[in-house]
């Protein structure tokens, strides 16, 4: 599981003209399902997402976290970060999850969000979403969590 973080001043989420997610100061993040992904990834990628210090403290160093800032969160889901982009003129998504599979895994993740956090947002799966940003540094992370992650060990 892919998760694209960028922190952000602002973020929103329109589909046909019409907002369905906003949040101010916080991470907005792009969310790509790979076909290997389980709960396990998700789980595993909102522990890192809850938890990430890459907010400045007093002294402008990454040390602090969404949780430490009361931000928001905005998971995005996004079918294209799982390209492979490799060789050729044209990206494969041989290794994106089915429909299904990323939008259960999707909605998922969102649940186990709101269930942990109070500020959660998200656009919404298989659908034409129009997303703005204001990008805070600019500060993006690529999180991956890979597959056959042990517990307790980092990724």
């Amino acid at each position: 599981m892919i998760g694209l973080l960028q922190r952000v001043q602002r973020a929103n989420v329109d589909i046909a003209n019409k907002q369905v997610a906003k949040i101010g100061k916080g991470l907005l993040v792009l969310i790509g399902i790979e076909h290997h992904d389980s709960e396990r990834q998700a789980d595993r990628l909102l522990s890192r997402l809850l938890g990430y210090r890459i907010f400045s403290d007093n002294e402008d160093k990454m040390n602090l976290s969404l949780q430490d800032i009361n931000g928001g969160l905005l998971l995005v889901p996004q079918f294209t970060l799982v390209a492979n982009t490799q060789k050729g003129m044209r990206p494969s998504f041989s290794s994106a999850a089915v429909p299904e599979q990323g939008r259960i895994l999707f909605e998922y993740l969102c649940l186990q969000a709101k269930q942990q956090y109070h500020t959660v947002q998200s656009g919404i799966f298989a659908t034409d979403m129009q997303v703005s940003l204001t990008n805070d540094g600019p500060v993006t992370f690529w999180l991956q969590v890979p597959p056959n992650t042990p517990p307790g060990q980092k990724s």
